[in-house]
């Protein structure tokens, strides 16, 4: 069963900086989009980047520019590297991978998916 472990979550001030790591249980490329969702109290689970087998990438409007999301499958890892965090940015952010495509899938068809890792920026 393939197991997706985050970490690098904390605390920090506004415009900060903080570097997310996924680990999987398997070898990276056998995934095809990998990425990285986040869910704020109260809020729906929202997409913030993805990866795709290829490289291709796409970021959530809120975070271009201050976010970058990268993938080493020889070392099984999925990371994500944030900027100039606003404290819209808090929430409990989360690992995702699914075998198909990134343009095939949306949130419900990830299907795999880790227990998450919390980001708290104070402004």
């Amino acid at each position: 069963q393939v197991q997706l472990v985050e970490s690098g979550g904390g605390s920090v001030q506004a415009g900060g900086s903080l570097r997310l790591s996924c680990a999987a249980s398997e070898y990276g490329g056998s995934f095809g989009c990998m990425a990285w969702f986040r869910q704020a109290p109260g809020k729906e689970r929202e997409e913030v980047a993805t990866m795709d087998r290829d490289r291709s990438t796409r970021y959530a409007d809120s975070v271009k520019g201050r976010f970058t999301i990268s993938r080493d499958n020889a070392k099984n890892s999925l990371y994500l590297q944030m900027n100039s965090l606003k404290s819209e940015d808090t929430g409990r952010y989360y690992c995702a991978a699914t075998r198909f495509a990134c343009y095939l899938v949306s949130r419900a068809n990830f299907g795999y998916w880790g227990q998450g890792t919390q980001v708290t920026v104070s402004s």
